[in-house]
């Protein structure tokens, strides 16, 4: 396998200037019944489609293989491509991996376990092949070929991995993509895949407001950034600074995240928002799933506008990505909720549904993050 890596690098920097790489997105909502964002894969030789859950806060990708339990119908079929191989324990590679399985001695193929989602978990042998996105060829692309399933999160046609570790798209891409890559996410109840996952910087916004990317080297795949405060209409809700602080140590600060559906900000920080939203809006309030502030949606037009104030520029969240409606339309809903009890207990998480119709930039080489507004349902 490792011989192949000259061909690799060669055959990537000869795509460099080449045209803009733009991959198709939809909801997944509408195209699996899930509450990620997916994009249009092909992986081996001839390529096989698949929609991959595209997920920024990742670093591996994964897809279902054939003979697969507790799989769905959709899988990556390895007999059937020229170019797939499995990888060895000895691959560095796998030494990268988390939940990793390899004897103290011999030969084996890269087997590991992994977590997803909470309660979910997989077992899959690192594998590599082709990865084409649009017009795009990653040769030799390292991925999860997954034989097994437990859970019903896992994303039923595996997943993309655009984190900043050295397992995701953008470390296995080398120079091709320049260390950058943008998404405009349609809004989730939209049936098309008229979103777009533009890859390196030609055809990226001119201009763009940006924030600095902040870097944890505890959790060094996520994308931090720095949230400053957050507004309700015209008030500036009251958050003690320390809420917000990165700190590397804790893992505590904001990341951008697009395999989250719902923004969640720690306990005091939610609350704090929740209060001064339910002061500008005529209740009575009520709760729906994870929502906790559902009013009549006859009131919808009370709703204050919600803003997020970063380092050098804020964000006018559309009414879109702060309200959702019951399933009646009866309801409105503030679209955001206190974060988990768990690992990410510390962490405010701006998620996928307060995303919906902004372009959004990932510039690592630069260490910085966009946001434009952009209609792409």
């Amino acid at each position: 396998m490792a011989s192949k890596d000259p061909e690799r690098v060669t055959y990537l920097s000869s795509l460099v200037a080449q045209k803009p790489t733009s991959v198709p997105i939809a909801s997944g909502q509408q195209v699996l019944n899930i509450g990620n964002y997916v994009v249009r894969v092909k992986i081996g030789t001839p390529g096989q489609l698949m929609f991959m859950v595209l997920d920024t806060s990742n670093d591996a990708a994964w897809v279902p293989c054939s003979g697969c339990t507790g799989c769905s119908s959709t899988m990556f079929s390895p007999n059937t491509s020229t170019t797939y191989g499995s990888v060895d324990c000895s691959v560095p590679e796998c030494t990268q991996v988390r939940g990793l399985s390899c004897p103290a001695t011999g030969t084996s193929s890269c087997f590991f376990n992994q977590s997803y989602g909470g309660d979910s978990s997989f077992s899959a042998t690192l594998s590599r092949d082709s990865l084409t996105l649009a017009t795009a060829v990653i040769p030799n692309y390292a991925f999860g070929c997954i034989s097994a399933v437990s859970g019903g999160l896992i994303p039923p046609q595996g997943l993309l991995g655009m984190g900043r570790g050295s397992m995701s798209l953008l470390s296995q891409s080398g120079s091709l993509f320049s260390g950058m890559f943008s998404y405009c996410l349609p809004s989730f109840k939209s049936y098309y895949f008229s979103g777009s996952l533009k890859l390196g910087p030609i055809g990226q916004p001119k201009t763009i407001r940006t924030t600095p990317l902040l870097k944890n080297p505890h959790r060094p795949s996520l994308y931090y950034v720095n949230l400053t405060g957050v507004s309700v209409g015209r008030v500036r809700v009251l958050i003690a600074p320390e809420l917000l602080a990165f700190d590397p140590n804790t893992g505590a600060g904001t990341i951008i995240d697009s395999g989250t559906v719902i923004t969640r900000f720690i306990q005091p920080v939610y609350n704090a928002i929740r209060d001064e939203f339910r002061n500008q809006v005529k209740g009575p309030f009520s709760s729906l799933g994870a929502f906790d502030t559902c009013f009549a949606a006859t009131n919808e037009d009370l709703a204050p506008a919600i803003v997020f104030h970063f380092t050098g520029m804020d964000l006018v969240l559309p009414m879109e990505n702060s309200l959702i409606h019951s399933s009646a339309g009866s309801l409105a809903c503030l679209a955001m909720a206190a974060a988990p009890n768990n690992v990410n207990s510390v962490l405010n998480v701006i998620a996928n549904l307060q995303q919906q119709n902004l372009r959004i930039l990932f510039d690592t080489a630069n260490s910085r993050l966009g946001i434009a507004r952009e209609l792409c349902n």
